[in-house]
């Protein structure tokens, strides 16, 4: 009892399957890719957790540097910044919790 019927559908059916093709994404220049917001985000808390001594920055740092690992699309530059990125996060965390205790901060 349904209103649609098969045979009728496909026969009324515009479409031609064999003119369809597969997508090709166009090539884009390194320069004129977007820029990388995480992995520009990562290096500014990377080194605000660095020179601040802000734990939550350098971890957040760890998280982008993560997150544009993941999206990175130009496989230098962004390799370049995201090392960058992490060894200012993990350079933060070292210090933050195996460096010696700020003056004013009790244990």
């Amino acid at each position: 009892m349904s209103s649609h019927n098969n045979n009728s559908a496909s026969a009324n059916d515009p479409r031609q399957p064999l003119a369809a093709k597969p997508f090709v994404a166009p090539m884009v220049s390194p320069q004129d890719l977007p820029v990388d917001y995480s992995g520009f985000i990562a290096v500014i808390l990377g080194v605000a957790g660095v020179m601040f001594r802000y734990k939550l920055c350098s971890w957040l740092a760890l998280i982008f540097c993560a997150q544009s690992l993941s999206n990175m699309r130009n496989m230098e530059n962004d390799l370049k910044q995201i090392s960058m990125a992490s060894m200012f996060a993990i350079m933060g965390l070292v210090t933050n919790y195996l460096g010696p205790a700020r003056p004013g901060s009790q244990s």
